[in-house]
């Protein structure tokens, strides 16, 4: 007897991959939440904590967030006092966006809310399948970019 169309479904790399990631990303998304937090938000402040103050083209680049829900983000959290807009001190036509204070402190319960989701996603696993699964998962990853 052959297996059902479902059933192999549910057993293609395809599927695994996007159950896992769909579950991955609702850990991390209600973790964030908690400090009323995106994803999309908590990728800007990590890039401008990584990089310094980045030209807002580059900013959407570097996080692959359109242009245009870039503007969004950043009026967001530029409200909330997380980010500033200033004068690009390479290109003075635009713009650089800077964390500040506030948002470094933001930032770093954000990636404690991050750190713990992910060990919830990484729970079932021992140690060293961990390293395993993320080391294979990466190499599909790069041979793909």
């Amino acid at each position: 007897m052959t297996e059902a169309p479902f059933s192999r479904l549910q057993t293609l790399p395809s599927w695994l991959l996007g159950r896992a990631g769909a579950l991955a990303h609702r850990l991390v998304t209600e973790a964030l939440s908690e400090e009323g937090m995106r994803m999309g938000h908590h990728a800007v402040l990590c890039a401008v904590a990584e990089f310094g103050p980045l030209a807002q083209a580059e900013l959407s680049r570097t996080v692959r967030i359109d242009p245009k829900d870039m503007v969004g983000i950043l009026n967001e959290l530029q409200t909330q006092g997380l980010v500033l807009r200033g004068k690009d001190p390479r290109d003075a036509r635009k713009n650089a966006i800077a964390l500040t204070p506030t948002g470094a402190e933001l930032l770093t319960r954000l990636e404690r809310l991050g750190e713990a989701a992910n060990e919830e996603l990484l729970a079932p696993l021992a140690p060293k399948e961990r390293e395993q699964l993320l080391s294979l998962v990466a190499r599909v990853i790069e041979g793909r970019i």
